[in-house]
């Protein structure tokens, strides 16, 4: 894996270290990240995208800690060979959950129409970014 692979919005209400969790969880559970993937380190990530490396350490301990990454001796952190993937299309939706109802609440907010929402999104999905 890339460090340029995560991608991290220091203005964002969540927390730097929340993001990296996060994507990380979705990347392991959609098969992004097979077991014995190694990720980039700590320093790698946080040089990248100029972040604490503590914020970083904090969250590779926290996938750690729920058993999804795992710590190899001379090597550094890695997708845990017992993480379970989340296999089924149900597991992965609730992953994405909280972001759809964000997603919702603010286009109401903006009051738009979500004929219009759902379109972008669709054009968003197509272009993968």
């Amino acid at each position: 894996m890339d460090a340029s692979l995560l991608t991290i919005t220091p203005g964002a209400a969540e927390p730097i270290y929340r993001q990296i969790v996060e994507q990380l969880r979705r990347m392991i559970a959609g098969g992004q990240l097979p077991p014995g993937e190694l990720l980039p380190s700590v320093r790698e990530v946080a040089g990248f995208h100029a972040i604490n490396p503590m914020t970083v350490s904090r969250a590779y301990s926290l996938l750690e800690g729920e058993g999804l990454l795992e710590r190899l001796r001379g090597t550094g952190m890695a997708v845990a060979q017992r993480a379970r993937r989340a296999r089924s299309e149900a597991e992965r939706m609730s992953l994405l959950e909280p972001r759809l109802h964000d997603l919702a609440r603010a286009a109401r907010e903006l009051e738009l129409p979500a004929g219009r929402v759902l379109r972008r999104l669709g054009e968003l999905l197509e272009d993968g970014e």
